[in-house]
């Protein structure tokens, strides 16, 4: 692990000048730096003092997301527990505050031992649990040699990733071994991590926790945005988009128009920090734009969103609930080679799903869609042919969107499963150590 930490640090020794000039520019740099180097807050440090902790980490929002109801739920199975979550980034930082009101939220810590023991001191945590694929080498070796059993919840191994893994097999065996439990989405990814080196005695399958997404809350801005639509208004919400993709959709804007002049498009760049670049592309565009932070603080002055708008989501938080305004979901990070977003959340509302054909970090759930018909795919050249298509096509496009809502309905359960797993481990653990 010495090699591991000397390269770490030594990239962290070369890319300072570039790290110094982000933070001086970027908000989303500075954001927790002192806590990620090492410095516990003072307000983690109170929250936890003489509880009985359990650590979850989730990268970002997709994974706050998923781990939501799973907290909540293993919150009401141990009243006693206290559930604190770790994010890597700030949006994922600022939608667990948001969502978690009762855990206390941290930014993970840099993957120098030393560090990850300081956290390890103060939370002295019964069990760290770690999302999807969040694998810090040395935040497993101190856990491990701290006896903190760990579990990896939701766990999946991208077609990017796995050879990469298969490479260095041989360091990641002796790593995973020190992992008590891996509850993995699906049998390929069950079979994939014992093919990376995971002891096939801990794996199991107990599904995917997004397909659990169940927020009850409507969110504000979208009550406000249903209230400042026009009757007949047919919205078109393109969610998680990346660089490339913005121009692209408003490209196929006009082409949209002509058929449906009264559609509306609703644009969530998957990054806060680029909400002002794609704000500038809009107005380039020549389009009506409205700013979703600005129409949320003045909607009534600033009156009905007129057709033909692109409203810019400019908010953390609010895009999963959008997605139940739409006629047609676009899913972004397709249309560029990034692996795409998330189709179930769209779906989960029995909104029809249109992506792009780089899908590659949610195969699977594209692959469970795609076989009832719920789900199209489309290259940039094709988009505003098959928007057009499936705005047209209205009986059709309702009905693909009933069979994402049936496909969604019909894989949940995971989170319970999981709940199920992790208590029983830890009632095993306490046997195991009398």
């Amino acid at each position: 692990m010495w090699v591991y930490s000397a390269l770490l640090l030594a990239t962290l020794v070369v890319g300072a000048p570039y790290w110094l000039l982000r933070m001086a520019t970027s908000g989303r740099y500075r954001a927790g730096l002192a806590g990620r180097l090492g410095w516990v807050p003072r307000e983690l440090r109170t929250a936890v003092a003489g509880r009985e902790v359990v650590w979850v980490h989730a990268v970002s929002v997709g994974e706050v997301m998923a781990a939501t109801q799973l907290i909540r739920e293993l919150g009401a199975v141990r009243s006693e527990w206290l559930i604190a979550v770790s994010t890597t980034t700030a949006t994922g930082q600022r939608l667990a505050k948001e969502r978690l009101p009762e855990s206390p939220v941290f930014y993970l810590p840099l993957d120098f031992a030393f560090v990850v023991r300081r956290y390890l001191r103060v939370l002295r945590p019964k069990l760290l649990v770690l999302m999807e694929s969040e694998l810090w080498p040395n935040l497993m070796l101190q856990c491990a040699k701290a006896g903190v059993p760990m579990a990896v919840v939701n766990a999946r191994v991208s077609d990017r990733s796995l050879p990469r893994y298969l490479r260095l097999r041989r360091l990641w065996r002796p790593l995973l071994a020190k992992i008590s439990l891996f509850l993995a989405q699906s049998e390929e990814t069950a079979e994939r991590l014992v093919r990376i080196g995971a002891p096939a005695d801990r794996v199991r399958v107990t599904g995917n926790l997004k397909y659990d997404l169940r927020e009850g809350r409507e969110s504000s801005l979208v009550a406000m945005l249903r209230a400042q639509l026009s009757d007949g208004a047919r919205v078109i919400v393109c969610g998680s988009t990346l660089e490339g993709e913005e121009k692209i959709l408003l490209a196929a804007w006009p082409r949209v128009l002509a058929t449906e002049p009264n559609a509306v498009m609703v644009l969530a760049p998957r990054h806060p920090d680029r909400f002002a670049a794609v704000a500038a592309i809009i107005e380039g565009s020549g389009f009506t734009m409205v700013r979703a932070s600005e129409f949320r603080e003045r909607a009534d002055a600033l009156g009905p969103v007129a057709a033909g708008s692109i409203f810019l989501l400019d908010t953390i938080g609010d895009l999963a609930a959008m997605y139940s305004l739409g006629a047609v979901a676009f899913v972004g990070g397709s249309l560029v080679n990034a692996g795409g977003h998330n189709p179930l959340e769209p779906a989960r509302f029995g909104v029809p799903v249109l992506m792009g054909t780089s899908f590659e970090n949610f195969r699977e759930i594209v692959g469970m869609l795609q076989a009832h018909h719920a789900v199209r795919t489309v290259s940039a050249v094709m988009l505003a042919e098959t928007l057009v298509a499936m705005l047209r096509q209205i009986d059709d496009t309702l009905a693909m969107g009933r069979r994402g809502r049936e496909v969604f309905d019909a894989q949940a359960g995971a989170t319970t499963r999981t709940v199920e797993a992790l208590t029983t481990l830890l009632k095993e653990r306490v046997v195991s150590t009398r």
